[in-house]
């Protein structure tokens, strides 16, 4: 596929979205210690998945979970010294992703384990959540998304214990169970568990700043084998304007047209006039979701001039390596328009 077009924007004012600065692939992981990967602060009331926000209540996410079988261990701290840290959460979750085939009419269990490294007793309730990946390729957890309906099946999850208490260097097991309905047809499902700490009673009340953590593991149940059916939508140069200036991201848009999940893989190239490759990006492998085109958003490091340039991507899709290129224009967006002073009315005879 090779298209020709050219890219003009002008980028609205709303708070940026950068996910693949806060990814990880396992190799990046080692330099963080432990394990331990990148969180992102949640405001549900400041946008949609927002981000780098402080309210009452605080919820860390971690993303990584949705590619990765790792356990991830999540630590909340509080934002500002205002308030004192009592104690420090230091609880993990494996595995965070669960993928099976499933039978209809037939249930399946598992079970996850909660381990707290922590030196003080710790309570989580547990959440049966919808999964999603956003237009910014944040993947996103509510208690109902109705655009899932089709491919959820959050319906169809229990927990047990749903809420719990986990003792300072333990672990505690928690069972699953996925009821499967008769009437599920050949497609892949998705859905999530997810376990928010709650605060101590002794900061259950008052005012202040609550801290919590937030894991996740996502459920993918799968009936029947359906094919892949996955290409390479378009390639994408979109300019982010901020107060700082104007920086880049590519963006790759996959159509997954048949009824299973899949995890494209590969890289793009940004390829200058002269034939130089000024960047390449590495895709996360988020799933794409049945049934829609999904955004791969790649924040781009390289300052890009005014140029005429080739976004060349070879992405591997069920096994099949696809590859693509679109020649795109970097062009500033055109500054704000500025409202011409208005005639000054005549006077009144």
């Amino acid at each position: 596929m090779r298209l020709r077009y050219g890219v003009r924007w002008s980028w609205h004012r709303s708070l940026q979205r950068f996910f693949p600065a806060l990814h990880h692939s396992p190799t990046d992981r080692r330099g963080l210690g432990r394990g331990w990967d990148q969180f992102i602060y949640s405001n549900d009331k400041l946008y949609a998945g927002g981000k780098l926000a402080i309210r009452g209540e605080l919820i860390m996410h971690n993303y990584s979970h949705i590619f990765s079988k790792c356990t991830i261990t999540g630590l909340a701290g509080v934002l500002l010294s205002a308030w004192p840290i009592q104690a420090q959460v230091d609880i993990g979750l494996t595995p965070m992703r669960v993928e099976f085939p499933a039978v209809s009419g037939k249930p399946y269990s598992g079970s996850l384990v909660l381990k707290n490294a922590g030196t003080v007793k710790t309570r989580v309730r547990a959440e049966l959540l919808d999964l999603y990946v956003d237009e910014g390729t944040t993947p996103q957890f509510v208690a109902n998304a109705p655009a899932e309906a089709e491919f959820s099946c959050r319906s169809w999850l229990s927990v047990n214990p749903m809420e719990l208490e986990v003792g300072p260097q333990s672990q505690v097991l928690v069972r699953y169970s996925v009821r499967v309905p008769a009437s599920a047809t050949e497609r892949s499902y998705h859905c999530a568990i997810g376990f928010l700490t709650l605060p101590p009673v002794l900061e259950s009340s008052g005012t202040g700043m609550r801290t919590a953590v937030r894991m996740i593991a996502a459920v993918y149940p799968i009936v029947g084998k359906p094919p892949i059916t996955g290409v390479i939508k378009d390639l994408k140069l979109e300019p982010v304007t901020s107060q700082s200036g104007t920086i880049w991201r590519a963006v790759v848009v996959m159509e997954n047209s048949g009824l299973m999940l899949y995890r494209p893989s590969g890289s793009l190239d940004v390829v200058d006039s002269t034939g130089k490759v000024v960047e390449s990006q590495k895709l996360a492998s988020f799933p794409a979701f049945p049934k829609r085109q999904q955004r791969y958003v790649l924040a781009l490091k390289t300052a890009l001039i005014p140029d005429t340039y080739t976004l060349r991507a070879s992405i591997e899709v069920g096994g099949e390596i696809q590859q693509a290129s679109v020649a795109v224009k970097a062009e500033a967006p055109e500054p704000p328009a500025i409202a011409a002073p208005s005639a000054p009315e005549e006077p009144s005879k």
